[in-house]
């Protein structure tokens, strides 16, 4: 894929806080859909390690953590919400870091 991923990941981080802004939110929930359909609500998102590749945690039991690393091209969808009553607030952290 062409193009500096960390510029997307920043440029993605971006578009979260804006919704937040928009919506009067103080949290937003992220999820990111696979073309094989599987949807992951997002901890965090890294344009790491890079070459086409980018890498996410999902929200998971703290027992349990795992970090997904995918071809940027395996990404069909990102969504931006808020956050829903029975789950926990979607991301933190901030853009410096490419990580959200």
């Amino acid at each position: 894929m062409p193009g500096p991923l960390d510029e997307l990941v920043k440029r993605i981080l971006r578009r979260v806080e804006a919704f937040k802004q928009e919506h009067g939110l103080e949290d937003a929930e992220v999820s990111l859909e696979l073309v094989d359909g599987s949807l992951h609500r997002l901890r965090t998102l890294s344009a790491e390690p890079g070459f086409g590749f980018v890498s996410f945690c999902p929200h998971c039991d703290d027992d349990d953590p795992e970090e997904i690393i995918v071809p940027l091209g395996a990404v069909r969808e990102l969504r931006i919400g808020a956050p829903t009553q029975e789950r926990a607030p979607g991301f933190t952290g901030s853009g410096d870091s490419g990580e959200l």
